[in-house]
This record gives C-alpha cells, sequence and structure tokens, in this order.
C-alpha cells in the first residue's frame, strides 16, 4: 500500500485526490510533449521573423531537450528534499512563465535562454508527476492511474507539428507558446487543492560529482541526437562527442558503484520487472520514437501532400491510443504483462511495416486505418511497460525509479528520432530529396528495417515470468522468487 499522505498534505479528501490527480499530471505531461515537437514546424517562420537563417534555430530546439536531459535525473532528488506539491508546483510556473517569455523573445539569445527554463521545468514536472502518481495509487490501481496520464504522453508528439503548423499559418508564431498558459494556470490550481507532498523517507546528500558526470553525458549525447544529420557537423565531430559522451557515462558506472547515495542507483536494475521495463522499453522506442519523423516525410515528400493533410493522418493515432485507455487494463488482467508484451511488440513492428505498402495508390481509408492500428498497439505499449515498471519498487524507491525510467524514456525516444533518420539517409543515399520516387522507396526499406527491429526487441520481454506484475494487473500480492 502506499504510505499515507503527508501532513501538509492538501485539505481534500483521499478520494478527490485520486481523482483530480492523475487530471494534472496528465496535462503537465501534454504541455511537456507537444513542447517537444511543436517548434519544428514553426522554425522557418520564427527565423523570418528574427532575421537569421532557419539552421541557426536548431539551438532553439535542442537547447529544450538537453536541459530535459540535464533535469530529469536530479528531479527524483529535488522532489525528496523539498516534496512533491512545492516541486511540482514551481515547475508548472517556471514552465509556464518560461513559454511566454519564448513568444515575448525579440532575439535568437534570449528564445535559447528561455527555452533552457523550459525545458528545466518540464524536466521536473514529468519524473515529479509520475513519483505522487505513484506513491498515491496503490499497486491494484496504479495501472487505471497510469492509463490515464500516459495517453498526453502518446498524442502530444503526434499533435505538435500539426498544432504548430496551423498556428503559425493561422497566427504568429508566438502564440505556438502561449497556448501553455490557460493549461498551467489551470494545472497550478489543481496543484494547490489536489497534490499530495510526498518528502523521501529520509534525507540524502545530493551527488554533485555523480550530477556532473551524468548530466554532462546525457547533455552532450541528447545535443548530438537533436542535431544529428545536419550538414555542418562533420562525422569526426559526431565520433567525437559519442565518445566523449560514453566515457563520461563509464565514469559515472564507475563511481556510482562507490558511493553511498549515488545520483541514480543503478542496483534497481537487478529488480528483473524494472529492468525488463526500462531495457525492452528503450529498444521498442527507438522504432516508435522514429515514426513522428518518418510519417510526414512519406506522406508529404513520398506521396505529395500537402501539410494540412498530412497533419491531419496523425489524428487517428492519436485517437485510437486514447481509445485503448479503456481496454489496455483488461488486457492486461487477463493476459498478463508477459504474454501482453511479447505479442503486442510484434504487433507494434508489424504495424510499422505496413507502411513500407503505402503508396501514392493506396486508398486514403487503409492509410487511416493503419494509423489506427499503430495508435492502438502503440498505446498498449506504453501503458504496460509503464505500469510493470514500479511493480516492484518499493515506495521508499519510487523517486529513484521514477528518475532512472523518466531518463531513459527521453533519451529513447532521442535515439528513435536518430535512428530513423539515419536509416532513411542511408537507404536513400545521395538521391535527392525532390526524386518523390526515390524518397518513398527509402522510407519503405526504413519501415520494414525499423519495424524487424521492434519486433525482435519482444525478445526482451521473453525473459519475464507469467506472474511478473500481477500485483499491478490482477491485485494479486507479489510472490517471492
Amino acid at each position: 500500500m502506499p504510505p499515507p499522505f503527508d501532513k501538509n498534505a492538501p485539505a481534500a479528501s483521499a478520494d478527490a485526490v485520486k481523482r483530480y490527480l492523475p487530471w494534472v499530471v496528465a496535462t503537465a505531461l501534454f504541455m511537456e510533449q507537444l513542447d517537444s515537437t511543436i517548434v519544428n514546424t514553426a522554425v522557418p517562420a520564427m527565423a523570418a521573423d528574427l532575421g537569421v537563417a532557419p539552421l541557426s534555430l536548431k539551438a532553439v530546439v535542442a537547447s529544450y531537450i538537453v536541459s530535459l536531459a540535464v533535469g530529469i535525473p536530479i528531479s527524483g532528488w529535488i522532489a525528496d528534499r523539498f516534496g512533491t506539491r512545492r516541486v511540482f508546483s514551481t515547475a508548472v510556473a517556471l514552465f509556464t512563465v518560461a513559454s511566454v517569455a519564448c513568444g515575448l523573445s525579440v532575439n535568437v539569445p534570449m528564445l535559447i535562454a528561455a527555452r533552457i527554463l523550459q525545458g528545466l521545468g518540464a524536466a521536473l514536472m514529468t519524473p515529479v508527476g509520475r513519483l505522487a502518481i505513484v506513491r498515491t495509487f496503490a499497486k491494484s490501481e496504479l495501472l487505471v492511474a497510469m492509463n490515464f496520464v500516459i495517453i498526453p504522453a502518446l498524442i502530444g508528439p503526434l499533435l505538435g507539428p500539426t498544432v504548430g503548423g496551423l498556428i503559425v499559418h493561422w497566427v504568429s508564431w508566438r502564440q505556438i507558446f502561449f497556448v501553455n498558459v490557460p493549461m498551467g494556470i489551470a494545472a497550478l490550481f489543481i496543484i494547490h487543492r489536489y497534490m499530495p507532498d510526498y518528502h523521501g523517507d529520509e534525507p540524502r546528500p545530493l551527488d554533485f560529482v555523480g550530477m556532473v558526470l551524468f548530466g554532462s553525458s546525457m547533455a552532450i549525447l541528447s545535443w548530438l541526437l537533436e542535431i544529428f544529420g545536419e550538414h555542418d557537423t562533420s562525422l569526426p565531430e559526431g565520433a567525437a562527442l559519442l565518445f566523449l559522451s560514453l566515457s563520461l557515462l563509464a565514469a559515472y558506472v564507475w563511481h556510482a558503484r562507490q558511493t553511498a547515495y549515488p545520483l541514480l542507483r543503478l542496483s534497481l536494475l537487478k529488480l528483473r520487472t524494472f529492468r525488463v521495463s526500462v531495457g525492452g522499453g528503450l529498444i521498442t522506442r527507438l522504432g516508435i520514437g522514429g515514426m513522428p519523423f518518418l510519417l510526414p516525410l512519406l506522406y508529404q515528400l513520398g506521396l505529395g501532400l500537402p501539410a494540412w493533410e498530412s497533419g491531419l493522418l496523425t489524428m487517428p493515432s492519436a485517437a485510437a491510443a486514447m481509445g485503448m485507455k479503456f481496454l489496455s487494463s483488461r488486457i492486461l488482467r487477463r493476459y498478463g504483462f508477459r504474454s501482453t508484451l511479447v505479442v503486442n511488440t510484434v504487433l507494434v513492428g508489424s504495424s510499422i511495416c505496413l507502411f513500407s505498402l503505402v503508396t501514392p495508390a493506396t486508398p486514403l481509408a487503409v492509410i487511416v486505418l493503419l494509423a489506427l492500428a499503430q495508435g492502438f498497439f502503440n498505446s498498449l505499449q506504453f501503458s504496460a511497460v509503464n505500469g510493470m515498471a514500479y511493480a516492484d519498487i518499493a515506495p521508499s524507491d519510487s523517486s529513484m525509479a521514477t528518475s532512472i525510467a523518466s531518463t531513459m524514456q527521453q533519451l529513447s525516444l532521442s535515439f528513435g528520432l536518430a535512428s530513423g533518420s539515419l536509416v532513411a539517409a542511408w537507404y536513400l543515399g545521395g538521391v535527392p530529396q525532390t526524386d518523390s520516387a526515390a524518397v518513398a522507396s527509402a522510407l519503405h526499406r526504413t519501415f520494414l528495417t525499423v519495424g524487424v527491429l521492434t519486433m525482435l526487441s519482444s525478445l526482451a520481454f521473453w525473459t519475464l515470468r507469467p506472474g511478473d506484475g500481477d500485483n499491478v494487473s490482477r491485485g494479486i500480492p507479489r510472490a517471492a522468487d
């Protein structure tokens, strides 16, 4: 059972907290996920308004991702030290104010500084919100709550390019950032009323050395993945940055084994359900993470569709993802985590492969059906992976587990985007991207490659035992190994 509410918890009843807490966490997660992608389509308009070249604005996108990578690992320590309510409300306020600063920016340095602050706010919102969910709901209730919260993580990246394109088309690019203001204000009101205030069981010192090593490694790696494929980054430079990032990561692993209070306690990976959730989820997201980048290329460059129609074709996936939340609990209750994840991972990979059959002659209805299937399977995959992650995590370890899981999820999506662009560039070779037939052929082979790799990731879930996660999906107490 979760620990009782802190003495500083809000006056609302436990039932009211359970009713409204998922809403506020979902709202914060939606803002964070939406801002990860919504700026991409606005870069040309932003560049024209600020009087700079579009490529010079890559730092505006990368700075947000780097801030996430640096801030997420220390979110658990901050929440334990200052309490979930104070940290979460501060994060939402910072994100909202930074969004206004982004919209009011008059030059690139000001915009980058505001995006860094926005990323730091987002880095605390998501893991601290999930921590509050984990510590509020019992194991048997966790899956339903997680299903609700995870939907924004699925629809945010899908809607981001579409919403951004529509805003830029009809009004100013600055409105992209102002859309966060009403959501942020509403979230702050609900936080004050319904957010429980959990603290760590006992204070622990901040691992400054680990923070520098791990934070530097993640910042370099995230920046490298974000700017991957730009013509002004040579292969030797990219290889040197990758080596530096991996060296810093190896130094952190060595350091974490020597210190009593590491920034991220890697020993939690000894728990089978947590290890498979983090590791298997990382591999699966390599395929899923690349689709928001690859599909618009197929629709616009390969099929010749206009941007608005390409954007509308992302809507069925979002609708299917939302619909799955009503079924995933029943599926996991009946078949368990192991069987569901093994089979569904193959279905996710198969849905990716099927996009290799899409041509200009493919009926629009078929494309919509493929998008629905992908959203359906992706939603079940994320619900299962996120629900199983906390099956065997003790309440005292929940903040540490949340920091590790959130860090790996952020990296996996960046890896997915980079790997998708790498495979597509490999197949395209030096052919101009104006050749729609060559682009379509390259993307078809990319879908097949990424889809097969995703299907192979199902092997990671074979290592689960039939009863793993039953305390979450079926409410059955965990039996000793």
